[in-house]
């Protein structure tokens, strides 16, 4: 990692799966995404694989199926907001439980995104002085994918006090850095059956 980068001893990584996934369900009820079959493990263990060597610590934020989240052996942390709010009600509860400097968000329906995406957005933060970093793809910005600095936690809190729900509305007053990736395929989001069947060999390469 770069010296002008945050030390990843001072990243807690956050996996975001605290969604309703009802469009991976046949019946629209919903699916605990991260808890999928893909390939030989669950699509939570890849994501997991490709975030741990980046961070110095790593949590699960959930809100059903703990046991079975628990049985990842990680920490799990559920929403202090009620009503599945969506990503930003997992950061908040990262941002409350870490002690780290900064929180990185992934979600855990994306296993393939880069493995230096840690440290590329670690190294822009600091060269910026950037509040939040964020990962981009062309026109594209990847908002779920974020470095955040911990002490922006009551900021989101007021921010989420107004009902506003949205990653990039929260951090657009922020200062913010977006940092280029060239490969889209990198952070595509598996959202359904087909989705499934059509990305699960690109795991084993």
């Amino acid at each position: 990692m770069s010296t002008r980068a945050v030390s990843k001893d001072k990243i807690t990584g956050v996996i975001l799966a605290g969604g309703l996934g009802r469009r991976m369900s046949s019946d629209g009820q919903g699916t605990d995404k991260g808890l999928v079959a893909f390939g030989d493990q669950t699509m939570a263990q890849a994501v997991i694989d490709r975030l741990k060597p980046q961070v110095g610590q790593l949590l699960i934020n959930a809100n059903r199926n703990l046991e079975a989240w628990r049985g990842l052996g990680l920490p799990v942390l559920t929403d202090r907001i009620e009503g599945f709010a969506g990503p930003l009600a997992g950061l908040e509860a990262a941002l409350h439980a870490a002690t780290s400097d900064w929180v990185m968000t992934v979600p855990c329906d994306s296993p393939f995104f880069p493995s230096d995406l840690v440290e590329r957005l670690a190294e822009a933060a600091m060269t910026a002085h950037a509040q939040v970093a964020v990962a981009r793809t062309g026109p594209q910005t990847h908002p779920v994918f974020a470095l955040v600095r911990r002490d922006l936690q009551d900021h989101l809190n007021a921010f989420l006090a107004t009902g506003r729900r949205r990653i990039d509305a929260w951090y657009a007053p922020l200062d913010v850095v977006e940092v280029d990736f060239i490969d889209e395929a990198a952070f595509v989001n598996i959202n359904t059956e087909q989705d499934l069947q059509r990305h699960a060999p690109r795991i084993s390469r």
